[in-house]
């Protein structure tokens, strides 16, 4: 099977809602990085709804879609984080934190009812939002003498390759961005060159 290196996502952050005997179901999706950004997006959407009864929500993180967590916040057990999180497995999108506020109506949707609510609430943003494509790169730190810089700059240059924090003096650096797919054909040309250095720093 052939390595597959992209992985879809969103853009920007949607909304949507879903209605249910009274109870009011707001659905969030943030397009995020880390499980850093939660506190802060949770904590704005809370700040937005002082009356809501429950801030349900779900995340699933990196390209490879490995990492995810979920959140009942209150109501029963699996009924709000994991249809929340279902629904981003079925949309098979990552790098995704979704909340879903609930201002309740006075009347008990039991657990089905919950679970279609929470699902449909997040159905309805995920389809509101923009979903892209990305491709999965490696981030390379690449160092070599000036005297290398044409050489350098000649590989970066044939393959297409986005590149930033430079520093070009005696001695130079740059951060190269190279595709997961032509990661060999790239590496194979630049330790072609004399006296470089190069050094992974992550993939994203």
């Amino acid at each position: 099977m052939l390595f597959n290196d992209t992985y879809k996502t969103i853009d920007k952050p949607s909304e949507g809602i879903f209605r249910d005997r009274g109870s009011k179901f707001m659905g969030y999706v943030f397009p995020v990085k880390t499980e850093d950004e939660i506190k802060e997006l949770l904590g704005k959407i809370k700040t937005e709804h002082p009356k809501a009864r429950h801030f349900c929500w779900a995340l699933r993180l990196s390209p490879d879609r490995s990492v995810f967590r979920l959140n009942d916040d209150g109501e029963p057990s699996g009924t709000a984080g994991r249809p929340i999180l279902n629904t981003l497995l079925s949309f098979d999108v990552t790098d995704v934190f979704v909340v879903v506020v609930r201002y309740f109506g006075g009347t008990l949707l039991g657990v089905p009812g919950l679970i279609n609510a929470y699902k449909t609430a997040t159905v309805d943003a995920l389809n509101n939002a923009e979903i892209i494509e990305r491709a999965l790169n490696d981030f390379y730190l690449i160092e070599f003498n000036y005297l290398q810089m044409n050489e350098v700059m000649r590989v970066i240059k044939d393959e297409n390759l986005n590149f930033n924090n430079q520093l070009f003096d005696n001695s130079c650096s740059l951060e190269i961005e190279i595709r997961k797919t032509t990661i060999n054909q790239v590496i194979g040309k630049l330790e072609k060159i004399e006296n470089i250095s190069l050094t992974y720093l992550r993939t994203c």
